[in-house]
This record gives C-alpha cells, sequence and structure tokens, in this order.
C-alpha cells in the first residue's frame, strides 16, 4: 500500500531549537549531543515513518554527508513509526532524493515528495494568476489585500462602513492607496461573534460588491466559508473566495470554486488551541485543504494558502507568534503564502495597545512576512503597510533574485 510521507521545513535557528526538535522526536541523548556539536539551519522533518524506512534514510543520508536524527528505538525496532529530521546542506538533500530513488519501500515517491519541497525553496519566478478577468503579477512583489469590513460588529471597524456609500467611499480610497486586491466582508469573525445566515450574510454583501465591481480595477474577493454566499458572488462577478476554513467547514465550497475556476484563499481555522505539533498540524490542515481544491481542478498559483493568525482561528497570541517566526516553513506546501496579522490581539497583547493603535505593530508584521518570502498581506491601513513592504521588497527580494551580489 502506497505511503503518503509529509515532508516539511523546519527552521532550527539555534541549538536550543534542534535539541527541542530531536527530543520531541525521542532520539537518543547521546546522538542529540553529537549532532548539536554540528552548524545548525534548516532540516527536513518526515513524520510517521516506519522504521526500516527511516534506518535506510538515516543511512543515506549518512553517505551523502549529512546527518539524520530518528527515535531512539528504531534502531531495536521496537517502534510502530517514528519522525526523522533531516540535517544537512541543500546540496546533499538533493543527492539524498537521487539515491533513494531507486530504493524499496515506496521510497521514489519519498525521493519525488522531497525534490518538489527543495523545489519550493527556489526564488519564486515571476508570474501571473488570472482572476476571471483581473490579472496579478506573482513573484516579483509583494501583493496588498485591502480588508473591507460591511459588518455591524467587526473587532476592528464594524459598524463604520455597513451602509452602501460609506463601504465604496473605503474601498476606493483603499486601491487609491495601492490595494491590489479587495476582500470584502460581510460577517464578523471577531472572538464570540455572532453567526450570520447565508441569506443575511448575501443581503449585507450584493449591493456593495455589484457597486464595486464596475467602479475599481482590481480583483474582489470574498471573505466567506458558505458556498451558498460564495456562489452568488462569483455569479455575480467576484474574482476571489477567501474560506476562513479551508473549504473544510462547507463541503460544497470547493465544488464551487472548482465551477468558476476561481482563485480561492484557504485559511487554517480550528475549534481551540490545542495542538501536537502546532506548525506541523496547521500544515496538515492546509495539505487536506489543497487536496479539496485540486479535486474540483485547482492547481498551482489558484489555491492560496494563509496559516490563520488570530484567536479567532483557533491560536493563542503566543502561538501566532511562533507562526509569524516560522513563516518560510509554510513553503513546503509549493503554494502562494498570504498573511493576515492586521491590528489582531497578536500584537495588542505585545505592545499593550488598542484595536486603533496597532498600526506600526502591524507594519512590523509585514515587513517580517516579506523576509519570509509570503506573497500577499491582508491589511486595514493599505497606505502605510504599502510604504513599509516597498521597502523591504526592495531588501528582500533583491536579496533573493539572480542580480544579488554577495561578499
Amino acid at each position: 500500500m502506497k505511503k503518503d510521507y509529509f515532508i516539511r521545513w523546519i527552521k532550527l535557528d539555534n541549538r536550543q531549537e534542534a535539541k527541542r526538535a530531536m527530543e520531541q522526536i525521542g532520539s537518543d541523548p547521546g546522538g542529540i549531543a553529537h549532532m548539536m556539536s554540528k552548524p545548525v539551519g534548516r532540516a527536513l522533518k518526515i513524520e510517521n515513518v516506519p522504521p526500516h524506512v527511516a534506518q535506510i534514510l538515516k543511512q543515506e543520508m549518512l553517505s551523502v554527508g549529512g546527518d539524520a536524527a530518528v527515535h531512539r528505538n528504531v534502531i531495536v525496532n521496537k517502534i510502530e513509526a517514528s519522525d526523522i529530521l533531516l540535517v544537512g546542506t541543500e546540496r546533499q538533500l538533493r543527492n539524498l532524493a537521487q539515491k533513494i530513488l531507486s530504493q524499496p519501500f515506496g521510497l521514489k515517491e519519498l525521493g519525488n515528495n522531497l525534490r518538489a519541497v527543495l523545489q519550493a525553496t527556489e526564488p519564486p519566478k515571476k508570474r501571473v494568476l488570472s482572476c476571471r478577468g483581473k490579472e496579478l503579477p506573482l513573484g516579483e512583489r509583494t501583493l496588498i489585500m485591502g480588508i473591507l469590513n460591511i459588518t455591524p460588529d467587526s473587532f476592528s471597524d464594524g459598524g463604520r462602513f455597513d451602509n452602501l456609500e460609506a463601504a465604496i467611499r473605503q474601498a476606493e480610497q483603499l486601491v487609491e492607496e495601492g490595494a491590489d486586491i479587495l476582500d470584502i466582508g460581510a460577517e464578523s469573525t471577531r472572538p464570540s461573534h455572532q453567526s450570520v445566515n447565508a441569506e443575511d450574510e448575501w443581503s449585507r454583501l450584493e449591493p456593495v460588491l455589484k457597486a464595486l465591481l464596475p467602479r475599481v480595477s482590481v480583483p474582489i474577493s470574498i471573505d466567506t466559508y458558505k458556498a451558498e454566499v460564495a456562489e452568488k458572488a462569483l455569479a455575480a462577478g467576484a474574482h476571489i473566495i477567501n474560506d476562513i476554513w479551508g473549504l473544510q467547514k462547507d463541503l460544497n465550497m470547493a465544488k464551487v470554486v472548482g465551477k468558476y475556476q476561481a482563485p480561492v484563499i484557504a485559511m487554517h481555522h480550528q475549534d481551540g488551541t490545542n495542538y501536537r505539533h502546532l506548525v506541523g498540524d496547521i500544515l496538515a490542515f492546509l495539505r487536506k485543504s489543497i487536496q479539496l481544491a485540486e479535486a474540483e481542478g485547482l492547481s498551482g498559483d489558484q489555491i492560496i494558502i494563509d496559516p490563520g493568525v488570530g484567536l479567532s482561528f483557533g491560536k493563542t497570541p503566543e502561538q501566532d507568534l511562533e507562526i509569524v517566526s516560522r513563516l518560510d516553513e509554510f513553503k513546503t506546501l509549493g503554494h502562494p503564502i498570504l498573511l493576515g496579522t492586521s491590528r489582531k490581539s497578536m500584537i495588542g497583547n505585545v505592545i499593550n495597545l488598542p484595536v486603533d493603535q496597532r498600526l506600526e505593530g502591524t507594519i512590523a508584521t509585514s515587513v517580517i512576512g516579506v523576509a519570509a518570502g509570503v506573497d500577499i498581506i491582508r491589511v486595514h491601513d493599505v497606505q502605510a503597510n504599502k510604504r513599509a513592504i516597498q521597502m523591504a521588497d526592495a531588501v528582500y527580494r533583491k536579496m533573493r533574485g539572480e542580480n544579488f551580489i554577495g561578499g
């Protein structure tokens, strides 16, 4: 039976992070001490590997000059499965992928997956995302998604834009300030929000969407997890669907975006804040979202992933900070990444300021997103974030590009 191995990058910025990662696997303390003497950096983690496969991977990784950490009981075959950390240079990992292509036990598929993960870390190529008649440049600069809440109870600006004239003015202002995408939400997602049914959500959304479609030049995204609302919005001419439940709340959502071939933003969302491995669990959820979208004919850049920062989406402020510090690990999935931290409790918790005074904190996280290679940043305050992101792009995208001169 074919084994589906889940491979992901993890970032080891210091010896303590490396030690903790190996302890989570269950490595032998002596082996941990040995590997801790080597330079730290990023490593590849493969989860739930049968012991005979783990042994092969460890030996092959050693043979190409790298190293690997496995559970201490792998060598005596007293464990059903082990996570494994592969530590080495990019060249060593590519050599490993080549070597295991000819191995049994499903390692050919693992070798191909390993190649794909390595490819995902390459500097992004410039390309165009087609959004049902509109186009977005990817890989060239970090895009800005401007937030337009037309709800009476949004956590940040509830009630400010819940009438048609105010909503149109705000949308046009966001575009003038440099938004590449407008994201319209008609149901609040703040903690303890009051849910609305599809009929009420569409009654708020319809007049605003139909008024804006002929007025603005940028793609319009609809922030909804309800397939019924998404269907009506796409039929009316919306360009993108932003689903805070990653196509997993309303199982008809994938069919709707597939029917219209609309790009979809799949966000991680769960009830509660308990995780086995924070980033690993989020990646597993997003992999399922990607599979649901692919089953309906979407592919590549049409599927945008969002780790889902915020208490409303199942993370504490401390977990949010860890996610933001590990954004580049989400490149493992090979799809564009969206980051949405604007004015959220993670920022308020750090700088101890209310929602309307979190601009500088938001800008800081936007710049971190650029440094990590995020493709789209979702914000309320477009102009200030746009200026900071332009500056960050000039530094970080140049560093990742072909024309960067080191030394």
